[in-house]
């Protein structure tokens, strides 16, 4: 029985042998933790696409489930920069980014990662991570660490571009746009940001460098009124072009609006011909669909020109006739306030009677006060079947991320772990967080190294850190309003940076030059493929599982000879001779269905490249397995090589092999007598048969010969 309860109720065992000075460490840690994970949280559901307070949202409940149904005492858990790209890459063709329907989608990820967890969990089936194999993790890895540090250069410039089909173009738009203009007070702030939490983590790593880093810039931008916006009627702009191209994009994103309405009955009325089994209206209903979607391509070009057109007019304000052009000849003649002003558009309308206008740098701005509402994630199943996929590759990079950390703290500590335990853990912790308006998180590094050196005994301190989120969010959120978004994004680069380990390149090439060739693919195809991070992944795994196929149905099958250290080794690769009578082929690798023919090819070869060949004794030593189809292969090859005049025995059959054999009397057929427990017992039981009437002086199986090149 109480086993039974230790393991639903793992935290349990946290309050064996527990005493203040323990909780008083824990209490430490926690707090240190949550200081690193305020604003992180916030910069990560950015990353992800949400509103910044998203973040703390995510770091209310999960960092406290996952520690109390986890197995790690020290696992700090909450949003992640990997997870929260991927949560953004899965959700952006369902909903614009913010947007409600974006949010609803989230939480919704959120839930279905956290099944997906709990069930293999549950299931017992924590070895299902062992399809992503460390070449195609490290590849994507540091792909992904490129990919976040890039899609923050925007926030760091101070610029706004509409995303492209792919990451690079995304880039490559910010590049061109902060040549056009950078906002320099807004670069200064995130440079700023970068030097205080490189100075403090050289200085001390133990100082919380972020909260610093937010503390000092929140600051200076409150004091100096970084954020400066005002919302003027269209009039204000003394700019017919800019005008005219305003009045311009607002056509074109009404009519993107009403097309989109047309589709979605186009979709309804396919759906309802299909449901009836009508071809000729369903095939009316796709064409009226693909005419609908063509249309919408050219007027999303359009609008994406219209809106380039806009953000790139710069303009200087006179505080009584409104704003001008930057290199209008009026502007010079003006006495502005030194501040280059810019229209602030996003993807929706401009209203002509409330433009935006923006002289100063962009900010996080209000976050509701109190704890979020608790409630169940709207579920909508088709977009969960569409979700499905990503959901599975959030829930293995996730947890491959939380138990390679988790194991790495415990090699210190020397705490046992339970990788199913921590697949609940994990699990309970984003279904809980779902129904607290959370997205998908995951174990941290940096902030699991924070609570280990902080001195963490149990999982209490990510208790502690959920309470202090819960108090920051009840009391604190109006002093985030301030928070330069450039700082956000250092913070973001900053965190990513220790993601990128170039060394698992060549580590990976030195073990084999095909696991450093799918490292390679692997980063270069999710970096092509970005934001489309599903593909990159999917590549990696199709290559490592077809090298896979492919060592397991050409195995490694060599003829051995005997080594200085009277051991039998692989004569080719140690440059050995081969005894002219006696072939001793070692085969390493189940004989399955997949490569049976491949040794009955590779025997035939030798006894047809060997006139002299007489015995062959196959050192089964590597075969761990055997099924009908490779039993039936070695009945043949048995029939066939003693039809050839040629003997075969067995040496080092193991028990499962043997079983197998002995069931279908193919143990029979070879004779218990050619079967030998090793190699040397069976070289020196068929030695003297294979070499009657032999000219062969010394044979290299008794003695040490070089092959003819080595002498």
């Amino acid at each position: 029985m109480e086993k039974i309860i230790g393991a639903v109720f793992p935290f349990l065992s946290w309050f064996k042998g527990y005493d203040f000075e323990k909780f008083k460490a824990d209490g430490i840690a926690g707090l240190t933790v949550a200081l690193v994970l305020i604003p992180q949280s916030m910069a990560y559901a950015q990353l992800a696409g949400l509103p910044p307070y998203y973040g703390l949202y995510a770091s209310f409940l999960p960092p406290m489930v996952a520690a109390l149904f986890g197995s790690s005492r020290q696992l700090a858990t909450g949003p992640v920069a990997v997870v929260s790209l991927m949560t953004s890459a899965s959700l952006e063709p369902l909903a614009t980014a913010g947007s409600e329907g974006y949010i609803a989608y989230a939480i919704m990820l959120a839930l279905m990662v956290g099944i997906f967890q709990l069930a293999l969990g549950v299931l017992r089936l924590g070895l299902v991570v062992n399809f992503l194999s460390h070449p195609v993790v490290n590849g994507f890895t540091n792909a992904a660490a490129i990919i976040i540090a890039t899609s923050q250069l925007s926030k760091l410039f101070g610029v706004d571009v509409d995303k492209a089909a792919h990451h690079y173009e995304t880039i490559i738009r910010v590049v061109m746009a902060a040549v056009h203009y950078t906002h320099w007070p807004t670069l200064f702030m995130g440079v700023l940001a970068f030097a205080i939490m490189y100075g403090l983590r050289r200085i001390n790593p133990r100082l919380p460098n972020v909260l610093v880093a937010v503390v000092v810039t929140t600051t200076i931008s409150w004091l100096v009124g970084f954020e400066k916006n005002r919302v003027v009627p269209l009039e204000s702009i003394k700019s017919p072009i800019v005008r005219e191209n305003v009045a311009s994009y607002n056509t074109v994103v009404t009519r993107i609006k009403d097309l989109t309405v047309k589709r979605t009955k186009f979709m309804g009325e396919l759906s309802e011909a299909q449901s009836r089994h009508d071809t000729v209206s369903a095939m009316e209903a796709e064409h009226d669909i693909r005419l609908v979607n063509y249309e919408l391509d050219k007027l999303k070009k359009e609008a994406h020109e219209y809106r380039k057109r806009i953000r790139r007019a710069l303009f200087v304000v006179s505080g009584k006739s409104g704003f001008y052009l930057k290199d209008d000849s009026r502007a010079a003649k003006i006495e502005g306030d030194g501040r280059i002003w810019r229209i602030k558009v996003r993807n929706g309308l401009i209203d002509p009677d409330r433009v935006t206008m923006t002289g100063g740098g962009a900010v996080v701005g209000k976050i509701p006060r109190g704890l979020p509402a608790l409630s169940i994630p709207h579920i909508e199943i088709k977009t969960m079947l569409y979700l499905f996929p990503y959901a599975v590759i959030i829930s293995l990079l996730g947890f491959m991320e939380a138990i390679s950390i988790a194991k790495a703290m415990a090699a210190k500590t020397g705490q046992r772990l339970d990788p199913n335990q921590e697949l609940i853990g994990q699990g309970l912790a984003n279904i809980v967080g779902a129904v607290g308006k959370s997205y998908p998180v995951s174990g941290s590094f940096s902030r699991s190294a924070v609570n280990l050196q902080a001195g963490a005994v149990t999982g209490l301190s990510s208790a502690i850190t959920s309470l202090t989120v819960v108090v920051a969010l009840l009391f604190f959120t109006p002093l985030l309003y301030h928070l330069p978004q450039a700082v956000l994004a250092a913070v973001i680069m900053m965190a990513v940076i220790g993601l990128i380990n170039v060394s698992g390149f060549v580590h990976a090439w030195k073990a084999q030059w095909y696991d450093g060739a799918i490292a390679v693919i692997s980063f270069a195809a999710t970096l092509a493929f970005a934001p489309h991070l599903d593909k990159g992944i999917m590549v990696g795994v199709v290559l490592s599982l077809g090298v896979f196929l492919y060592k397991s149905m050409r195995p490694t099958i060599t003829s051995l000879s005997r080594k200085e250290d009277d051991s039998f080794r692989a004569a080719v690769f140690h440059g050995l001779q081969k005894c002219k009578h006696i072939d001793l082929i070692r085969f390493d690798g189940p004989l399955f269905f997949a490569n049976a023919s491949y040794l009955e090819d590779k025997i035939n070869d030798r006894i047809m490249n060997n006139d002299d060949l007489r015995h062959i004794v196959i050192a089964a030593n590597g075969i761990s397995d055997i099924d009908a189809s490779g039993e039936e292969a070695l009945s043949l090859l048995i029939d066939r090589v003693r039809s050839g005049g040629v003997k075969i025995s067995f040496s080092g059959v193991n028990e499962s092999v043997m079983k197998v054999l002995e069931r279908t009397h193919l143990l029979a057929k070879i004779g218990p007598e050619n079967i030998y427990p090793t190699m040397e017992k069976a070289v020196c039981a068929v030695h003297a048969d294979a070499h009657q009437n032999s000219d062969e002086q010394d044979c290299p199986l008794l003695t040490v010969c070089p092959a003819d090149g080595n002498k």
